[in-house]
């Protein structure tokens, strides 16, 4: 039986990327898509980001799924259907660690990145580094809602572990 850590946060970033969707949905338009500075300039492509990354990265771990084929693709161009679409990746995400067996996790892993390069890492680092990037790009997103005076968002591990009760 795999160890409840990386159950935990499977489900603290299906829960902290609703916080972040629920606070994006009241932007506007141009809000939204503005170019405000970050890695990949505005929350439009940002969100983008970290879905084609989660995806990236379940394919490599599970061979299964879709592989964009840059890490800037817009794979949806309107939010109702980039937010559709990350519930669903959420769902994929969670199921994934939830059907791991602590074995598993020291299996090497080999993988081609997006630019062609060959890597063989544990399985176990790869699902935290998974969550990791997208806790970094919510960062980003997170910095471009409060520069746009927006509430900032507390998406602390504790504050999902209070909330849910663990």
């Amino acid at each position: 039986m795999l160890s409840p850590q990386l159950r935990i946060l499977g489900r603290f970033n299906r829960w902290a990327n609703r916080k972040v969707y629920a606070a994006v949905a009241g932007l506007t338009d141009a809000e939204y898509r503005a170019d405000r500075g970050a890695f990949f300039r505005s929350t439009h492509r940002t969100l983008n980001h970290i879905l084609v990354g989660d995806r990236l990265w379940l394919r490599r771990l599970t061979g299964s799924g879709d592989q964009p084929s840059s890490l800037d693709a817009i794979l949806y161009d309107d939010f109702p259907s980039l937010q559709a679409a990350r519930e669903r990746e959420d769902e994929r995400i969670v199921a994934y660690v939830d059907r791991l067996e602590e074995d598993a996790l020291d299996r090497p892993c080999a993988f081609t990145n997006v630019a062609g390069e060959a890597f063989t890492f544990a399985l176990g680092p790869l699902i935290i580094n998974m969550f990791n990037h997208a806790t970094h790009h919510r960062g980003q997103v997170h910095g471009i809602l409060t520069g746009l005076g927006k509430e900032s968002l507390a998406l602390d591990l504790f504050i999902y572990l209070r909330e849910a009760g663990a």
